[in-house]
C-alpha cells in the first residue's frame, strides 16, 4: 500500500485559495475515481473536488469553514502501489494506536477494504492462537478476523456502533429531516446521543431519546409545551460567509439612501395577460421581471450615472466611477444555501422573452450549485424581488461595488380614486436605494418616475 495526496488545484482567474464548505467523504471511506471528495467556494461559486485515483480516506486536510490555500493538502488517500508521497510523508500513528501494518481492533462500524482484511487474517494464522495475546500485563485474546466481502459487494459494518456523545462544544451532527423532527419534539439535539458515522444523529437516536425522556421526565405528547435549554453556535461558513462579508462591505462603504414610488401597473398586467395568451406555448411565460428589465434598460439610457460601479482601490484609479453603455442587470435569487446575484448580460440586447429564458437558466444553475464564476460577477445595476412576500417598503443593499438596486414589493389590488369614480387598480411599490456619493437625490427620483413612466404605459417598452 502506499500513500497518494492530493493537493487543492489551481481553479484558475487568480484564485489563491477557497474555503472548505462541506466533505463529502470522512477517513476510513473507500473512494473511487472521479468520486467528489470535497465541495470548496470560490467568491459565491461552489466546485467540487473529484479524486483521480481509488483508495481509502487516511486523513482530511482541514475543517469545514476553513480557508485552503491553491497547492494546499487537501486529502490523503491510501492506494495500491507506490503512491505519489514517500514513506516519510506516512502519517505516523500515535502512541496509543497499532501500525498500519499491525493487526488492529478497528473502529465500530469501519471495514477496511477487502485486501486489508485478507492481509490481517493471513498474518493471524501463520501467527498462531498466540498472535493476539499481549506481552505483558493480562492476556487478551486478539479479535477474530472479519470474513472477506464478496467481490462487488459493498462491505458493511459488522455491528451497529454504540450512540455517543460530543464533547462540549461540539456541534451534533444531523441530516435537516432529523433536524426538523427534533425541533417539532422540542428536543436539544446537544444532548441525543448519535449513533451513525461520526456520532451523526438519526431517526433511530430520536426515538431513543423520546423514550428514555418518557421513563424519566414526560413531555406533552407532540413536544410543544417542552421546557427548552440549550443553545447552538451555528458558523458563519461557505455562502453564508461570502453573504454577511458582502452585506458588511456594502453597508459600510456606500452611504445608502432608499426611495419608495408607487406603480399602477393594471396595464402591465394586462398586456402579460395578453402577451401570454398569444405567444405563450411557442415563446414561454412572462413574468414581470422581464418587463422591469425592459424598463431599467430604457430609464439607464436617460440616466447613465445609475447603470455604474465606484472603484476605490488605491492610487490613481481611487474613487473612480466607470459608467458603462452595456446593462449587465443582477437577478438576486434566493437558493437553498443562501442569496446569489446571477447576472444577464446585455440586457439592452435582448426582447422580454430572451430575458425571461435567460432568468430561468440562470436560476437554475445557481438553486443547483452549477453557476459558474462569470455567471455570478460583472453585474452594472441589480433588481431584487422577494415576489408574492416582497411587502409594502423594503431598503434593499446595494450589490456592491454598483451604485444602485431597484426592489420590487408585491402586487396588491386595492381602490383608487380615478376620473372621479373608484375602482379597482393593480399596485406595485418599488423599493430602490441608491448609493448617495454618485447619485443624488433628485436623479433617484427622475429615474424611477421614468421606470414607472414605462411600467404604467406598457406599449412605451417596445418603441425605441
Amino acid at each position: 500500500m502506499g500513500m497518494h495526496v492530493i493537493k487543492m488545484p489551481d481553479l484558475g482567474e487568480g484564485i489563491a485559495e477557497v474555503e472548505v464548505v462541506a466533505w463529502r467523504v470522512q477517513p476510513g471511506d473507500a473512494v473511487v475515481e472521479d468520486q467528489v471528495l470535497a465541495d470548496v467556494m470560490t467568491d459565491k461559486a461552489t466546485v467540487e473536488i473529484p479524486s483521480p485515483v481509488h483508495g481509502t480516506v487516511v486523513a482530511l486536510g482541514g475543517k469545514v469553514g476553513e480557508s485552503l490555500a491553491v497547492g494546499a493538502e487537501l486529502i490523503r488517500l491510501d492506494v495500491e502501489g507506490a503512491g505519489n508521497a514517500p514513506a516519510a510523508a506516512r502519517p505516523k500513528p500515535a502512541a496509543n494506536e497499532p501500525a498500519a501494518d499491525e493487526p488492529a481492533d478497528l473502529p465500530h462500524g469501519f471495514v477496511p477494504e477487502p485486501a486489508r482484511v485478507a492481509e490481517t487474517a493471513a498474518s493471524v494464522a501463520q501467527a498462531g492462537p498466540a498472535a493476539g495475546i499481549a506481552q505483558a500485563g493480562p492476556a487478551v485474546a486478539a479479535p477474530p478476523a472479519r470474513p472477506t466481502p464478496a467481490p462487488g459487494r459493498t462491505p458493511t459494518p459488522a455491528r451497529t456502533p454504540a450512540p455517543t456523545l460530543r464533547a462540549a462544544g461540539e456541534q451534533p451532527l444531523a441530516a435537516p429531516a432529523v433536524r426538523k423532527r427534533a425541533w417539532d419534539l422540542g428536543i436539544q439535539l446537544q444532548f441525543v446521543a448519535g449513533s451513525g458515522p461520526a456520532g451523526r444523529i438519526t431517526h433511530a437516536d430520536l426515538d431513543a431519546h423520546v423514550a428514555g425522556q418518557r421513563r424519566g421526565h414526560p413531555a406533552a405528547p407532540d413536544g410543544r409545551y417542552a421546557e427548552l435549554d440549550g443553545e447552538e453556535a451555528v458558523p458563519l461558513i461557505g455562502l453564508r460567509r461570502k453573504i454577511a462579508e458582502k452585506m458588511q462591505l456594502a453597508k459600510r462603504q456606500i452611504p445608502h439612501f432608499t426611495y419608495v414610488e408607487e406603480v399602477d401597473v393594471t396595464a402591465l398586467e394586462a398586456l402579460r395577460g395578453q402577451l401570454n395568451a398569444r405567444y405563450g406555448e411557442e415563446r414561454g411565460k412572462l413574468t414581470l421581471l422581464p418587463l422591469l428589465m425592459r424598463a431599467v434598460v430604457l430609464a439607464v439610457r436617460r440616466f447613465p450615472d445609475v447603470n455604474a460601479r465606484v472603484t476605490e482601490e488605491s492610487g490613481d484609479q481611487a474613487n473612480i466611477v466607470t459608467r458603462y453603455q452595456a446593462v449587465h442587470i443582477g437577478i438576486a435569487t434566493q437558493t437553498d444555501a443562501g442569496l446569489m446575484v446571477p447576472v444577464v448580460r446585455h440586457a439592452e440586447a435582448r426582447d422580454p422573452w430572451a430575458s425571461a429564458t435567460e432568468i430561468a437558466r440562470l436560476a437554475d444553475a445557481a438553486r443547483h450549485g452549477k453557476a459558474g464564476r462569470d455567471e455570478l460577477s460583472g453585474s452594472t445595476i441589480t433588481i431584487t424581488s422577494l415576489g408574492a412576500l416582497g411587502g409594502i417598503v423594503s431598503t434593499p443593499v446595494i450589490n456592491h461595488p454598483e451604485v444602485a438596486i431597484v426592489g420590487v414589493n408585491r402586487i396588491v389590488e386595492r381602490p383608487v380614486i380615478l376620473n372621479g369614480g373608484m375602482v379597482a387598480r393593480k399596485l406595485m411599490n418599488l423599493s430602490s436605494s441608491f448609493d448617495h456619493r454618485v447619485i443624488d437625490g433628485m436623479v433617484a427620483a427622475e429615474f424611477i418616475q421614468a421606470i414607472r413612466g414605462y411600467l404604467e404605459s406598457p406599449a412605451t417598452l417596445f418603441v425605441e
